[in-house]
Parts: C-alpha cells; sequence; structure tokens
C-alpha cells in the first residue's frame, strides 16, 4: 500500500462511515463527495447495479445530453474508490442507534453466482438456454436467464433471475419433470443436454413419451395465451432422436464425465456395497434400480414373466408403445446402469421374501402391480363362461400373441368400465375386428378414462353407453345377452363423484358375443399372506406414504401394489421415492428426514403476455 492510501484510508478511519441508502444518480455524488472528504462510504442499492432510472434514460433535460455519458465515468470511479463498499442486491430492513452510532441490518438477496469467480466475460450468457423478459428495457425486449442489467453494470458481475415459485408443469407431474428446462434446450438443438435433464427423472423418456397422460400440460402457463406446449411429444421426439444419432449422447456424456472431479469426503462412508432385491420390472422397480445403481448400488430385479417392462408390456397395446422400442430402451437402461434383471422368477412359485434375505439382501422391494381383474359381482348363467374376458389377462393374452389378429371379427363386444384399462381392451377389440360398446355406470363427466382416450375411441368406431350397469349374462335360444339397468346419478360417495343409483324397472338386454370386464385391478392378497406382508383396507400393500416401508423390516413397495392401479408417470414417482429410502435405510438414516409434503407456489406468467386466448398455428 502506498503512502498515499494508507493516509486516506487512516482519513476514513478517523471521519468515521457513512451509509448511502440507493444508487441511483443522487446516491452515486453523494458517495463520491463523502469518499473524497475521507468517509468511510457503504452504498446500498436493491438493483444488480448502481445507477438507477438515469441507466435507462437515452437523454437527459435540459441539455439533451447523453444520459450515459454523464453516468458512466461516475459508475468507474465508484467502483474503483477506495473509500466506497458497493452493495447490491440488498435491502434496509432495521436502523437502530443514535447519531454518531447508528447501527443497520441488511437483507442481501442471493445472485446465484459466485463473485470472487465472476470476471464478467459473458461466456454463459452465450450457453444459458432460457431467454426472459428484460425489467431494464421494460418488458420490450429479454435476456438469458443469466445476465447482467447493461453493459457499463457496476458491479461488472453477473446474476441469474430466477422466477418465484414453481412452474407449473413441474407440480403437476407426479415425478416432478423439470419440462421448462427441456424444452429450453431442445429449442436451443442441444438434444443430448435435453436428453441428459430428462433421463434425471423419467429413465424410459421414449416409451413415456408414447404413453404418459401428461398433466403437465393440463397446468401449462401457455393455454392463457394460446395452447399447453406439447410436452410430451417434444420429450418423445428427443428421445428419439437420441436413440437414432446415439453418438451425440455419448460425446456429451464424456464431456460431462471429464469435467466432473471426484470430491474427497473422508466423513461421508456411505453402505453401498449391500445387496438390493427389487420384485417387478415395471416402471416402478425399473426406476428404483436406476437410482440406486447412480447411488452406486448393484440391485438385482426378479420379474415374474418372460419380458420386462411389467404392465408397459403386458398391458399396454402395442400401437400405443410398440414392444421392440420398449425392449430396446429397456436393455439399453439396464447396459448402461449395470441392473441385473432375472426373468421368469415369480414371487411365491420360484421364491418367497424369506428367501431373498437367506441369500443377502438387505432390503427389498415389492413393485409387483396389481395385475389381477377384479371380480364382476354378476350373474353368469350357465353356458356363458366363454364369453366372458378379464381385462387385464385379455391385454396380457394379446400381448403375447395369444390372439388372432380376427379373433373379434363380425362379432359384438360390449366392455365394462371406464377406466384406461377398459379403452385399450376396447380399442384393441376393435382392431380385431369387433363391432364394441362400452358401458359405463356414470356419466362422461364422471368416466376416469382420460379424455383423449375417449376422443380417439369414438373417432375409431366405438360407442359409449352411460348411465349403465350390468346385472346378468345370460342365455336365450339364439343369441348371449346381458341384462343391464339404467342408472342416474346420485349423491356423491368418498371420491367426491355422484353416487349412481339403479332407476326402477328399467331392466333391458344387449345382445353380444363377448363381454370385457374391466372395472378395476387388485392385489395377490393371498400372495402377501403368504410372505407375511400386511395388506390395507382397500386390499393393496400397507406401506407408509412417504417411505414406502411395509410392515417387516426391510422391505418396501410401491407402485399400483400399493396406490392401486394408476399411471405410469405415477408408477416412475414411487421407484424414486423407493430408492430414496431405501438408501437411507441401508446407511441407517432417518427415512422422514425433509422428505415432508409442502404446498409448492406455482410460478405465473406475466401480466404482460396475456391476451385474448388464440389457437396456435398449425405446421404445414
Amino acid at each position: 500500500m502506498t503512502k498515499e492510501k494508507k493516509q486516506k484510508t487512516a482519513a476514513a478511519h478517523k471521519h468515521g462511515s457513512v451509509l448511502v441508502i440507493g444508487g441511483g444518480i443522487s446516491g452515486i455524488q453523494s458517495s463520491l463527495d463523502l469518499a473524497d472528504a475521507g468517509f468511510k462510504v457503504y452504498l446500498v442499492d436493491r438493483g444488480l447495479s448502481i445507477g438507477g432510472t438515469m441507466t435507462q434514460l437515452d437523454k437527459t433535460f435540459p441539455t439533451n445530453d447523453c444520459a450515459m455519458c454523464i453516468l458512466a465515468p461516475k459508475l468507474v470511479y465508484t467502483g474503483r474508490h477506495e473509500n466506497i463498499n458497493i452493495i447490491t442486491n440488498a435491502e434496509v430492513t432495521d436502523v437502530a442507534g443514535e447519531v454518531g452510532n447508528f447501527r443497520v441490518t441488511l437483507k442481501k438477496h442471493p445472485r446465484y453466482v459466485d463473485l470472487t469467480k465472476c470476471n464478467g466475460c459473458g461466456d454463459c450468457v452465450e450457453h444459458c438456454p432460457v431467454s426472459m423478459r428484460s425489467e431494464f428495457d421494460e418488458g420490450l425486449a429479454t435476456h438469458k436467464a443469466i445476465y447482467q442489467p447493461f453493459p457499463q453494470a457496476i458491479p461488472n458481475v453477473f446474476a441469474i433471475a430466477k422466477n418465484e415459485g414453481t412452474a407449473p408443469c413441474k407440480i403437476s407431474c407426479p415425478a416432478g419433470l423439470n419440462a421448462h428446462g427441456f424444452i429450453a434446450l431442445a429449442a436451443q438443438e442441444k438434444f443430448a443436454e435435453a436428453y441428459d435433464l430428462i433421463i434425471e427423472t423419467i429413465p424410459l423418456p421414449g416409451s413415456l413419451g408414447r404413453i404418459c397422460y401428461h398433466p403437465c400440460e393440463t397446468d401449462c402457463n401457455r393455454k392463457d395465451i394460446d395452447e399447453p406446449i406439447s410436452i410430451c411429444r417434444i420429450r418423445r421426439f428427443i428421445a428419439d432422436y437420441i436413440y437414432d444419432h446415439p453418438k451425440l449422447l455419448v460425446e456429451y456424456q464424456k464431456i460431462q464425465a471429464e469435467k466432473k472431479q471426484p470430491k474427497a469426503n473422508p466423513g461421508n462412508k456411505r453402505e453401498i456395497g449391500q445387496k438390493v432385491a427389487i420384485i417387478g420390472a415395471g416402471p416402478t422397480g425399473l426406476t428404483a434400480a436406476y437410482d440406486l445403481s447412480k447411488k452406486g448400488y448393484k440391485p438385482v430385479i426378479f420379474e415374474a414373466e418372460k419380458y420386462s417392462g411389467g404392465m408397459l408390456h403386458y398391458g399396454v397395446p402395442d400401437y400405443r408403445l410398440p414392444k421392440e422400442y420398449l425392449h430396446n430402451e429397456v436393455d439399453s437402461l439396464c447396459e448402461q446402469h449395470q441392473i441385473e434383471i432375472k426373468n421368469n422368477q415369480k414371487l411365491g412359485r420360484d421364491f418367497t421374501v424369506a428367501d431373498l434375505k437367506k441369500q443377502g439382501f438387505k432390503a427389498i422391494l415389492l413393485a409387483i402391480g396389481a395385475h389381477k381383474t377384479r371380480a364382476a359381482g354378476i350373474e353368469c348363467c350357465t353356458g356363458t363362461d366363454t364369453c366372458v374376458l378379464e381385462g387385464v389377462e385379455y391385454l396380457k393374452q394379446l400381448n403375447r400373441n395369444m390372439i388372432a389378429p380376427d379373433y373379434f371379427k363380425g362379432k359384438t363386444i360390449l366392455v365394462i368400465g371406464g377406466g384406461n384399462v377398459a379403452m385399450d381392451s376396447a380399442r384393441t377389440a376393435r382392431r380385431l375386428g369387433g363391432n364394441v360398446t362400452v358401458l359405463y355406470r356414470r356419466s362422461l363427466k364422471e368416466i376416469p378414462a382420460h379424455r383423449e382416450e375417449i376422443q380417439q375411441a369414438e373417432e375409431e368406431g366405438i360407442s359409449f353407453n352411460f348411465l349403465t350397469a350390468p346385472t346378468k349374462l345370460h342365455k336365450t335360444e339364439k343369441q348371449t345377452c346381458l341384462q343391464c339397468v339404467k342408472m342416474q346419478l346420485g349423491e356423491p360417495d368418498v371420491s367426491g363423484r355422484q353416487r349412481p343409483v339403479v332407476v326402477p324397472n328399467s331392466e333391458y338386454d344387449i345382445a353380444c358375443d363377448y363381454v370385457i370386464f374391466a372395472i378395476g385391478q387388485e392385489l395377490d392378497i393371498k400372495l402377501m399372506e403368504e410372505n407375511n406382508i400386511n395388506v390395507s383396507k382397500s386390499g393393496f400393500i400397507e406401506a407408509d406414504p412417504l417411505t414406502l416401508r411395509t410392515s417387516q423390516e426391510g422391505v418396501f413397495a410401491g407402485g399400483d401394489a400399493v396406490s392401486g392401479p394408476a399411471s405410469a408417470v405415477e408408477a416412475i414417482a414411487a421407484g424414486h421415492s423407493a430408492a430414496e429410502s431405501i438408501d437411507r435405510f441401508l446407511n441407517k438414516e432417518d427415512l422422514l428426514a425433509g422428505r415432508e409434503k409442502k404446498e409448492q407456489k406455482r410460478a405465473e406468467i406475466p401480466k404482460e403476455s396475456l391476451r385474448i386466448p388464440q389457437a396456435r398455428e398449425q405446421p404445414p
């Protein structure tokens, strides 16, 4: 330190210090004058840079001089003055004391950028995929999520802008997929980066991109402007593109691996060598295995069927999800993450939970699904047995190629139920040549199947009889008939839907050749009793809703076996939760800590973006 600087510093200490609140032109000039007089100055402003409103002006009144030409030198002098300490992105919350001895409390807001490392070069801006409305330009222009308010900003460092709240698409996704992130990357044709972001949450992105019911699109803010973003189709496109161009992902992952430096942490001695068994290779089991493999475990999946995928393989028709595509995606996942799957290994037939524990598995996940069709509860007269099919079993036989392509040709098929299994059963029966009618005991408003499934079924020529319930299947001399009654809606039941009530004396017959019952699925309760696993009153495995821990130590359960029939993305969410619980259990950590469900604040669309909703222009 030079003699002159020492004298100025000593003078500042001698004169004391001054807090200047507000970094506009007045605050800047006051700070410079006080600092030159020998005071230590703390200049506080709530913005990311000092300069205030004058930075946004073109000319000044009355001389019509260039505003930045006047301000820029003062910004530089202020930033370099040794007696001025600039504190930006901060607010004064409390002032205490008296003249000559004040104590001020500041609230400093985060920049999300390390000020000691940022040199203001701006390279980060070129790589940032997210654009946002610029407050500096009064919303007339955009800037990247990482930005400087204006080129001459002091201090010369960047900041990351974050909208308050969470994107509604992420909140509504059971698995919490960051749709905003991967769509922004895809918009810049960074498909490998987008794919890498997707598989953090969805390990089978291509398959889910074909069958997901995309609740994210229902809540998409974009619907208030024109139409929701096609999140599901974009995800499917990204997955397909990467599978067609595998070198892109390999090169990207190689670069990322080189960037990551292993951090030495001798205090973190996690038990990752212990054996974990997963029963069921559906979405829940595969997701849990994927997460555990990333944590360093080598999970083993025991699958009852010949092929992996669970209901994705045996419950979803080929026209919705081609089996070859699913198999390739599952094989790729297992190969890349060293996941072992033992097929044709069924719980209860080939092994028990106790057997797995004897083999040294310290944690077990039951992801066995709910593959039994719920009993119809109607009278079936003698001779009608061959006319009755169970929805889940029918779809399984179809996916095992056990049903001929023209099996229902010219036949009349009645499908009982209103869920997605009913829709899949109806649409496949139609493809096999049948004349199909769906019977549902409530109205269209209450039907649980997704609206696009119903719309597509109607377009394919499938009829719907609402407020209709079957009572008896019987045979006449010439044909088989399903006796039905008409229903009307009464008071709401526990599900919140109006309870269907029988209309007196409304019985009538519908002639048919086959009846497919798809009125719900249930768990094999006897199998659970044989393995000492408690079952809830609803007929599914009793497990903690957050940790998925069952009544048996070291055994967890998730997916349809716990929740009942649900969507694939909900099954994936259960897989993530199960993997987290198993990891904590094996390391003797609290299974509940930090996992309480909290209400998330929804990020709203800026008011200036709102306008009269209009249809999006369709590509040619």
